[in-house]
């Protein structure tokens, strides 16, 4: 019998809790992480690499229109992580997604979500490691040592810390994501002083003067906004880390929807505010894509030590990112693995419940990323932002096919919705799907990464073809053995 016979053999009637199908893959975790931990979880989600490093080179491109791709791109954001919250609280899982694929597109579905899912984190795990030594080449004590060997040693830190448990993960992305609010905080209440004092910032007296005396919100027109789309995409990849923490928390049914709705004012506030404030002070042309944003600033106030202790905390977040990335494809590859379409040895344990097999594969793969930073150094952040642009895409576009087939099922009475929801489905999930398509195909106005990294697309599909092939047989082993124990 099919895995999907699996799935709706235990979820006949919606009024009962228990007959709510299980994932295998949640077995054996803690619940260690509590409300504070989720929600800044969730916060550390929406501030990111993409926000402290990715900004600059964008601002450089496309000019303080910017600010419209980030409103536009995060609103699309707050849809798919809605849809998601909405599954959460059906079914909290460790596998997420992955999990919600498995029963509602089957096991095919849930194989590719969970592939895509790990291109999506190993590929962000690079431009991590890439920024921390982008980040750490600042300061003149670490010029001369190579990008390779910073990002090797970042990679080894975060390793060894994230194998500790989930509890000190918890920890850790509190603190993380202390530091990164309070510093966003910091910075904007100095930018609105500037404004208010039109205290000059590198030689440019701050305010409205700064766009209009660069051509405008548009100074290159419209098409450079319309082709950072898809790089402002990945500044909201770790959103869906809600959806899996949800798994390791004793009460996801009052945590996740407090942590979903704060999601829209924060992109409101630290992502559009943030880039308004920065066109404010500076041209875009002043921006690069080799230095956060917030350091050109704070460098050019007259306190040198302001980009130091901005360089840190950006740093500070770039770790917290890989981190995280870390957390999650150890938790979907586990998920994977007890149903047969992932490595074996993904699916193993340690003694502080850490799914340390997945993420060790993954740091595998970041590996890979000290490579591309030993050989391309400067192109190494932009070329793996493009790939988990691919990853990220694919994931959301999931998740709004499952919230679409779930609420389907809901209207046919197999499952019962609960009462939050994402608002005006199925246009919302139609609308998101559209316009996250529509970012891929941006990228193909881009010849020198984007356009090479569509090309990238059917030799993803191969593999995944074949890796399938690979694993098909043992997937519809584990099925049949999950249906005859539940069968018993």
């Amino acid at each position: 019998m099919s895995k999907d016979a699996v799935n709706t053999a235990t979820a006949a009637s919606p009024s009962d809790a228990a007959q709510v199908p299980a994932d295998a893959g949640d077995a054996g975790y803690s619940k260690d992480l509590k409300p504070r931990h989720v929600n800044m979880i969730a916060i550390g989600g929406a501030i990111g690499t993409g926000l402290f490093l990715g900004a600059g080179g964008r601002l450089h491109s496309a000019g303080p229109a910017l600010a419209i791709a980030y409103l536009v791109c995060g609103i699309f954001a707050f849809f798919v992580v809605r849809a998601l919250g909405e599954l959460v609280l059906y079914r909290p899982s460790s596998g997420s997604f992955v999990s919600y694929a498995r029963e509602f597109l089957g096991e095919k579905g849930a194989y590719v979500a969970g592939w895509m899912y790990f291109l999506n984190w190993s590929t962000t795990g690079i431009a991590d490691i890439t920024a921390i030594a982008l980040y750490t080449h600042y300061w003149s004590l670490f010029t001369d040592i190579p990008q390779w060997v910073l990002a090797l040693a970042a990679l080894a830190v975060v390793l060894a810390v994230n194998l500790i448990s989930v509890k000190i993960f918890g920890e850790m992305e509190f603190w993380f994501s202390i530091i990164k609010v309070a510093t966003l905080v910091g910075f904007m209440l100095i930018g609105v002083f500037l404004l208010a004092t039109r205290s000059e910032v590198g030689g440019q007296t701050p305010g409205l003067g700064v766009i209009t005396d660069n051509g405008g919100a548009f100074p290159h027109g419209m098409m450079p906004v319309v082709l950072v789309m898809q790089g402002v995409i990945f500044a909201y990849a770790a959103l869906e880390l809600v959806g899996v923490a949800a798994g390791e928390t004793a009460e996801p049914e009052k945590v996740v929807p407090r942590a979903v709705n704060s999601i829209m004012w924060r992109v409101g506030l630290f992502y559009v505010g943030s880039v308004v404030l920065l066109a404010l002070l500076l041209p875009g042309s002043v921006y690069s894509a080799d230095q956060s944003p917030f350091v050109t600033v704070l460098s050019k106030i007259g306190v040198p030590a302001a980009g130091d202790v901005m360089n840190l905390v950006v740093l500070t977040a770039a770790m917290s990112s890989l981190n995280s990335g870390l957390y999650s494809t150890g938790r979907i590859l586990r998920s994977m693995a007890m149903a047969g379409s992932a490595p074996k040895f993904t699916a193993l344990m340690n003694r502080s419940q850490v799914p340390y097999g997945g993420i060790l594969l993954t740091c595998a793969v970041c590996v890979l990323g000290v490579g591309l930073n030993f050989l391309v150094p400067a192109q190494a952040f932009e070329i793996v932002l493009n790939v988990a642009s691919l990853g990220i895409v694919s994931t959301w576009v999931i998740i709004m096919i499952c919230h679409l087939v779930f609420v389907r099922r809901a209207k046919e009475g197999q499952v019962a919705r609960p009462s939050f929801r994402l608002p005006l489905s199925p246009v919302t999930e139609i609308a998101t799907i559209a316009f996250l398509l529509a970012c891929l195909g941006m990228m193909w106005n881009d010849p020198e990464v984007g356009r090479k990294t569509l090309l990238l697309v059917p030799l993803i599909a191969v593999m995944l073809v074949a890796g399938w092939f690979g694993v098909r047989r043992r997937v519809s082993q584990t099925a049949d053995q999950e249906l005859s124990r539940l069968t018993r």
